[in-house]
């Protein structure tokens, strides 16, 4: 789900935020997009509502990323009793004009995977980020927030 609709309160947003604060202290090129999806219903399908969706933007195609966006979603598991959602994990995939370029989950296997990997020194960054994105969902007693 698109960050700017799941940015609530307070504490989300600050999150999200810094999240946006991390991202661009790795790659500071790098526009942030809290919208990266239209609102239509073809697209809202596809949507996990328990997720905070980023997407950054390059100024132009870059050989290094072998990519010109980046799209970074913050996944969760909605706990159905109290309504809560954990924190699981980061996937960010890189898009060219061909469409996926790479992605690299946390969830599965923390490599990065596709036709066109980024540089080697950009992938240290970007697991990097995602080791830091762990930190500020991951902390004692911050995992969890109320849907």
């Amino acid at each position: 789900m698109n960050a700017s609709e799941k940015a609530q309160g307070v504490e989300l947003a600050t999150k999200i935020a810094v999240i946006v604060h991390l991202f661009k202290s790795h790659f500071p090129d790098a526009k942030a997009d809290l919208k990266p999806w239209r609102n239509d219903p073809d697209t809202l399908k596809l949507v996990d509502p328990h997720s905070i969706d980023i997407g950054f933007h390059l100024p132009g195609w870059s050989p290094r990323f072998q990519s010109r966006s980046m799209l970074v979603q913050i996944h969760f598991h909605q706990d159905f009793l109290d309504q809560s959602q954990r924190f699981i994990g980061v996937e960010a995939t890189g898009f060219n004009h061909q469409g996926q370029a790479w992605r690299l989950s946390t969830v599965d296997n923390w490599q990065l995977e596709g036709n066109y990997q980024p540089a080697a020194d950009i992938g240290e960054k970007l697991k990097c980020f995602c080791r830091q994105v762990f930190d500020v969902f991951s902390s004692r007693n911050n995992n969890q927030f109320s849907a």
